[in-house]
């Protein structure tokens, strides 16, 4: 129905109230509707009146509103007063006039409220034409699929984080809602600033550390650079990642971050040997110009393994390092010697040892590259198998057909095992000055024998059948404690520098060996310096790591990493922690570590193996040649013209060390100590009885001067 029904109801009235306006009057002056239809007159002329002295606004709609009961009563009383229906029917005409008049003009219920619309003036509804919308800048009409147009909803109503629209979205493969999207400035030529993670995170209800944001390639047929950038949001991944990583998860998580053991670093390849029984963590530092900084304890934590220096072992080797983990301790096990293992190649070299990884380490027996004997650096506290290195050692310079002397300060049964295979073998500070004596000497001698092919003397050249002598190795144990022996320490130790020296040009090593690489224990700066340019120093337990490291440090040019030698090699059994809530005791499964060793290779490297074993319950005579190397009896005639060539067990000969006692003070006799003198017409003997300056360098030495000057 268009026509409204108050508009209806209305109309009704006008049409049946007409007649009665009409036919009442004529038929029934005195009926009481004439009385009502004037009383209702009455009552609209009052609404009139008060309507229009009314202040209020709308008069004219009350007073229109009024007007159908005025006219209707004024009607009423013109019919009554007429004869009859009045001229020309006028009482009819009348209320017809006014039946129309409400019918058409009206209806007058429009004016009961403000703003009301006749119904038949309002327009018939028509359904309103389609909006057309602009294109969101969100969402192009560039024909995306369904999670493209998806994603960009999202990111519109969050109101395009970072000033950016999205390109494209990219389902993982095998995942429900790991997605990449590509992202770039709504601007263009405007770079993409502000963007973080939980900007990205919070438009598609995940957690920001799932979010990672990475920079767009430029690639053929589409841009890139700082206007660009991929997120790549994976909270499925994130899952399985925190619950079952893999091996280069792991690493990136736990190791390689900023926090981790190996800060910088990413995990090339994880390679398990079960022959061998050892897992390879094989990694590089992400930025090839950095150097690794490894924290081995944080690493194996990174990776869940036991914290056991004696099964973890780290290798550097410029960006790159390895991890070697083991099942059980690697050095622990023996490596026997064989001759065949220590006869030295072309090139003077030897196995001496094997690393972690089983590679066989070598040893020189003279410096190929420099046309020279070489030196060597043996340290380590008692039991940490110096002597069992001696053995090895000395087998190969002997198969190399080398002359070794051994001297050390006290006699044991190795080193006495020892001197049946070499050419000389002391125990005491005496021998060994007396042989140090002895080999400075042999320098002077050599630099003036003639070789047989020319007649002319020549510097040492190794491997040279021409050459009329061999090398000489001179092996000083216990150097450190025979350099500060309170008779004989200042000539051990001048001779010694000496012969660091001078030797090598003469086919001369010299091998010191003792618990201290250091000046104040008797190795001076210059000695250690050549003995470090001439030899690869070889460190054994030294009695902690960092004293392990200390003394290998002072053996190299750089602090490189240094591995550590523990005590023992135990394996980590349990907790500790519950050890000690139960009370029991921790386990006593320790591995002696005698054998191993730090060696400084020729680049500074320092590599951790365990030496050969020279086993001297058994005949070492399978590692020695049949036949002892000797001098020749040139060198031995020219050290008997000396007086240096005798039973270097013998006392000490008068004027030997120091000139002979004078008579002064009232016929009481005092010697006069001289370091590296030569007594019995050796090289530097002096003629006169003078007392000589002494060089005081240790405070042993300041004490015995002392002594001497005020007569103690």
């Amino acid at each position: 129905m268009t026509t409204p029904r108050s508009v209806v109801l209305e109309r009704l009235a006008y049409t049946l109230t007409a007649p009665v306006l009409a036919v009442a009057p004529n038929i029934y002056p005195d009926s009481p509707v004439n009385q009502v239809v004037q009383l209702a007159g009455a009552a609209g002329i009052g609404g009139i009146v008060l309507a229009a002295k009314s202040d209020a606004s709308g008069a004219g709609r009350k007073i229109l509103r009024w007007s159908p009961l005025v006219l209707a009563a004024a009607i009423d009383v013109t019919a009554k007063n007429t004869t009859g229906w009045g001229p020309w029917w006028l009482d009819g005409l009348l209320a017809a006039g006014w039946a129309a008049a409400g019918y058409l003009v009206m209806p007058f219920s429009r004016h009961t409220r403000r703003h009301h619309r006749p119904a038949l003036a309002a327009p018939a509804p028509q359904p309103a034409p389609a909006e057309v919308l602009e294109p969101s800048p969100a969402q192009p009409d560039d024909g995306a699929d369904q999670l493209t147009r998806d994603a960009r909803v999202l990111w519109e109503q969050a109101g395009m984080p970072g000033r950016t629209r999205i390109v494209k979205a990219t389902r993982h493969p095998g995942q429900r809602h790991d997605m990449t999207i590509l992202l770039r400035a709504s601007e263009t030529g405007r770079p993409i600033t502000g963007l973080s993670e939980a900007a990205v995170a919070a438009p598609f209800g995940v957690h920001s550390g799932d979010v990672h944001l990475a920079e767009v390639a430029i690639q053929p047929g589409r841009q890139g650079g700082p206007g660009w950038m991929e997120a790549r949001i994976t909270p499925d991944a994130s899952q399985r990642r925190r619950t079952k990583p893999t091996a280069q998860e792991r690493w990136t998580d736990r190791v390689g971050g900023s926090k981790g053991g190996a800060p910088g670093s990413e995990l090339v390849h994880r390679t398990r040997d079960d022959e061998r029984a050892v897992t390879f963590y094989r990694a590089k530092m992400t930025d090839s110009t950095e150097t690794p900084r490894i924290d081995l304890r944080k690493v194996c934590r990174g990776l869940g393994l036991p914290e056991d220096d004696s099964c973890v072992f780290v290798l550097i080797d410029g960006n790159e390092f390895l991890i070697s983990a083991f099942d059980e301790p690697p050095l622990s096990q023996i490596f026997p010697a064989t001759r065949e293992l220590l006869t030295p190649d072309a090139k003077g070299m030897y196995v001496c040892g094997y690393t972690i990884t089983g590679q066989p380490v070598k040893n020189m027996v003279f410096q190929h590259d420099k046309d020279a004997a070489r030196h060597g650096l043996i340290l380590g506290v008692s039991r940490s198998g110096k002597t069992q290195y001696f053995a090895i050692d000395m087998a190969a310079q002997s198969l190399a057909g080398q002359v070794v002397w051994l001297s050390t300060v006290r006699k044991d049964e190795k080193t006495t095992v020892l001197g049946r295979y070499i050419d000389r073998q002391g125990s005491n500070a005496l021998w060994m000055a007396r042989s140090l004596r002895a080999a400075q000497a042999l320098c002077e001698i050599r630099a003036e024998m003639p070789w047989p092919h020319d007649g002319q003397p020549h510097d040492y050249k190794p491997g040279d059948p021409r050459c009329p002598y061999q090398q000489l190795n001179v092996f000083a144990d216990e150097f450190m404690t025979a350099a500060q022996d309170a008779q004989f320490g200042e000539s051990i130790q001048a001779d010694g520098d000496d012969l660091t020296v001078t030797g090598l040009k003469y086919g001369i090593g010299f091998n010191p060996a003792g618990q201290s690489p250091f000046a104040h224990n008797g190795f001076s700066t210059e000695m250690k310096d050549n003995l470090r340019q001439n030899s690869r120093p070889t460190i054994f337990n030294m009695g902690s790591p960092s004293a392990t490291r200390k003394a290998a440090e002072g053996t190299m040019e750089n602090p490189y990493d240094v591995p550590t030698i523990p005590a023992r090699y135990a394996r980590t059994e349990g907790s500790a922690i519950e050890r000690a809530m139960r009370g029991e005791a921790d386990p006593e499964n320790g591995v002696s570590t005698g054998g191993v060793a730090v060696i400084v290779l020729d680049n500074g490297r320092a590599v951790l193996m365990r030496s050969l074993y020279a086993d001297f319950d058994t005949d070492l005579s399978t590692l020695f040649p049949d036949e002892v190397n000797r001098l020749t009896d040139h060198e031995i005639a020219e050290l008997e013209k000396r007086g240096l060539w005798f039973d270097w067990n013998e006392p000490v000969r008068p004027g030997e060390f120091w000139p002979e006692p004078d008579e002064d003070d009232d016929g009481e006799g005092r010697s006069r100590r001289r370091s590296g003198g030569k007594g019995d017409g050796g090289p530097s003997s002096k003629s006169d009885g003078s007392r000589p300056e002494q060089k005081v360098t240790s405070a042993r030495q300041a004490l015995e001067a002392i002594k001497n000057l005020t007569d103690a």
